[in-house]
């Protein structure tokens, strides 16, 4: 991933940079004294120092200079391109045979990320702004080692020719000072055969079996019995097959694909989806591109083309787009508010990193907040989506098995976007590129993939003095970061904000085009909504489900957080309510991971606090953010229903986790074709681990249930959905207080200028 200062936009449009210098923040803080258990003791930071702390050592080979890596890279910065070229090269060379090397492809390289406290070493130390108080005190001062542990890359690696799934650590310690890209050696650390899985797939499968399916004769046959015989009409959209019986199982890698059709070849913007296939069953061999099976089980005729299906400029409704659109400019002439040096990003108080990964997408690290004489107190060391599962609710064939797990099957990093082609943000705007393998082990880069800019969110806060007259008001601001992916038809944009009272409001923004069935003439379907004549969209459900490693106000290797869930009860009737109108807020600590499955109730306000259980505001409470859910639901199927097998942790909207390194994905790292029932936080969580002083981890699963309407077709409007964590108790009063006035209000104070009022539309003359 490129750094911010190359990549830097104002309104979607190139325009040169300077790199900006960034003042170091506080580093002072405060917390309650603390009684530290030594239960509860993570690896010490001496650990790390004692591993690392030898001077750097130069060397040559063939004439060519080799030097230890320079501290170039933060230990949280994404794989740059070079980097994933020496994983994968290095990976390749420990092939035991040709054979062995031939048959590798390349499924994910990523960053291994090192113990948090590596990166605290790594931020009081080496990089700016520099921040020693993370580390604890030492007698005789802090030991500042000489240089940090050589980064590490994981790979996922499929052998196409024996089906066998791999997992690689290599270590990235070298660089041949040749070339500017540089020539790289790694060192390979481990590596793992996982037995009984099916990795994610790949584009380049996608594209192969499309290619078979369209050449395999009985397919053509079929379609040719519909009237299509130009196979450039045709889209095979391959799918995973997921595991509905032993069928299914890992044993061999599968798809089973939904059959679309286009009507004119020359239109590369033709909505194909307007014209589903049904009735043909065909199952591919994805290892060796092979149509297995093939049925043309029933003869469903091609929905007419419909004359709405297409969503281009110039052939929309009424063949003319609007006109009366006036031109909407943001501008920022002096640049942005936000500062960035490489990954690091700071803005209003706030200071986090940008990571990216092929299957998460964005991950934004050590966020913290800036707090006048407390100095920097951390709230989250990790926050990102790590699953996504959308379920179908029509029971017919094909569409009960389609439950797509867009990050565990496809990768959500990997199906991003790069926003040259269409960026949806406005004003001074900093982009990031990011850098994966592809199928065979090279590298692709996706430029402008991550965008990171200001927006304007309305009022803030406002109060009139009635008695006075005087009014104070402030607009609110917020930094977005985001980034969007198109997985087949659907797009989902993933969005963290962050605003100036301290709140962190996670988002999904769901768009893109409706996945469609085909009637029988006359037919309809209680399962889903007719948009079209021969057309209809079954109802479905998009789940989302976003893993926050919790830091309240505990620097890294302390475990000082619980999780308290916050109910409103209605007062009994009686002497203390004689007025039948007492309501209050109810605490229940949640202990264990048991008692943590928790569901969302929105008629007791139901919320959960993260709390510090040794740092007190100035009431003598503890400090604490607090997670808001926003609209939500849950599966709509039986407990029976086989996608559940592989998505069990979609049976609560909260699960709670003491932290572990290798409890990242909720459903398993390889959910493809997953015959196990419930692996991953399911299981986790029957060890029924304490929580009541711990290193928090938030599992929050949050979704929504889609009955399509006409309004949806031919491209359904942006739907949101998400959450909030908001400071509870964190701050001693609200730190929006100091937010200065917009500065058009205070230049209209000075010219005593009225209200602009509205006149027919219009903004009156004065």
């Amino acid at each position: 991933m490129a750094t911010a200062q190359e990549k830097t936009t104002p309104c979607c449009a190139t325009q040169n940079n300077n790199k900006v210098a960034l003042a170091a923040p506080p580093t002072s803080s405060s917390s309650a004294p603390q009684q530290q258990s030594q239960s509860q003791q993570r690896p010490s930071v001496a650990t790390f120092i004692s591993a690392i702390d030898s001077p750097p050592k130069t060397a040559s080979a063939k004439g060519i200079t080799v030097m230890v890596r320079a501290q170039t890279s933060h230990p949280l910065d994404p794989l740059t391109a070079a980097e994933i070229s020496v994983a994968v090269a290095t990976v390749r060379a420990a092939g035991a045979t040709p054979e062995v090397r031939d048959g590798m492809r390349f499924i994910e390289v990523d960053l291994v990320e090192p113990e948090k406290q590596v990166v605290a070493l790594a931020d009081a130390y080496f990089f700016p702004p520099f921040q020693p108080s993370l580390l604890p005190r030492t007698k005789g001062g802090p030991v500042i080692p000489t240089k940090l542990p050589p980064r590490k890359a994981r790979l996922v690696v499929y052998n196409k020719k024996s089906n066998e799934t791999s997992t690689w650590i290599v270590e990235l310690r070298e660089v041949h000072a040749t070339t500017r890209g540089g020539h790289h050696r790694g060192k390979v650390i481990s590596s793992t055969v996982v037995p009984d899985v099916q990795p994610p797939m790949d584009a380049v499968e996608y594209a192969e079996c499309e290619a078979v399916v369209k050449d395999f004769p009985p397919f053509r046959e079929a379609m040719k019995k519909r009237g299509i015989e130009d196979m450039d009409l045709v889209m095979v959209d391959p799918w995973c097959a997921g595991y509905h019986s032993e069928a299914d199982a890992p044993s061999r890698r599968l798809a089973k694909p939904l059959i679309f059709c286009r009507t004119e070849s020359d239109c590369p913007m033709e909505n194909g989806y307007a014209r589903p296939v049904e009735g043909i069953h065909v199952l591919v061999d994805m290892q060796n591109m092979v149509v297995l099976e093939f049925e043309d089980r029933k003869l469903v005729p091609l929905p007419p083309a419909d004359p709405l299906r297409n969503y281009t400029s110039g052939e929309t409704q009424g063949g003319v787009d609007r006109s009366d659109v006036k031109p909407l400019q943001i501008i920022q002439p002096e640049g942005p508010s936000f500062r960035v040096n490489g990954h690091f990003i700071e803005w209003q108080k706030w200071n986090f990193r940008i990571g990216f990964t092929p299957r998460e997408g964005l991950v934004i690290h050590s966020v913290a907040y800036i707090d006048g004489s407390r100095g920097r107190r951390p709230v989250a060391h990790r926050l990102s989506f790590v699953e996504m599962v959308v379920p179908y609710g029509d029971p017919n064939d094909p569409h009960y098995r389609k439950n797509a797990f867009d990050a565990g099957e496809d990768g959500l990093g990997k199906n991003s976007h790069s926003l040259k082609k269409g960026c949806d943000c406005l004003g001074y705007i900093k982009y990031f590129d990011a850098h994966f393998t592809n199928f065979y082990g090279g590298v692709e880069t996706i430029e402008n993939c991550v965008c990171l800019h200001e927006e304007d969110h309305g009022i803030l806060w406002k109060h009139q003095d009635w008695r006075t007259g005087l009014a104070e008001v402030r607009r609110s601001r917020r930094l977005t970061v985001s980034f969007i992916c198109t997985v087949a038809n659907y797009e989902y944009g993933f969005f963290w904000h962050f605003y100036q009272d301290g709140k962190i409001e996670a988002e999904v923004k769901l768009t893109g085009i409706l996945s469609l069935g085909a009637l029988q003439p006359g037919e309809t379907r209680k399962y889903g909504t007719t948009i079209a004549p021969g057309l209809y969209a079954p109802v479905h459900q998009h789940f989302f489900v976003a893993r926050m490693d919790m830091a309240v106000d505990c620097k890294p290797g302390e475990a000082f957080n619980q999780v308290v869930e916050v109910n409103v009860k209605v007062e009994k009737p009686g002497d203390n309510n004689v007025h039948n109108n007492a309501f209050y807020a109810e605490e229940k600590l949640l202990k264990s991971e048991m008692e943590a499955m928790r569901d969302c109730d929105p008629l007791s306000a139901r919320h959960w606090i993260v709390r510090n259980t040794r740092t007190v505001n100035r009431t003598g409470h503890l400090t604490g953010y607090k997670l808001v859910p926003g609209s939500n639901c849950l599966p709509l199927a039986g407990s029976e229903a086989k996608f559940l097998r592989r998505a069990a942790f979609l049976k609560h909207n909260l699960w709670v986790t003491p932290y572990a390194r290798d409890e990242m994905h909720p459903g398993g790292e390889f959910p493809n074709q997953n015959p196990r029932v419930g692996e991953g936080l399911a299981t986790w969580v029957k060890q029924n681990r304490s929580l009541e002083e711990a290193d928090i981890v938030l599992w929050y699963v949050f979704g929504v249930t889609h009955i399509p309407r006409l309004e949806d077709w031919p491209v359904m409007p942006v739907e949101r959905i998400g959450f909030m964590l908001m400071p509870h108790g964190f701050f001693n009063c609200s730190p929006a207080v100091d937010v200065p006035p917009n500065q058009s209000d205070l230049d209209d104070k000075e010219n005593g200028l009225p209200a602009k009022p509205i006149q027919n539309g219009l903004i009156a003359k004065l």
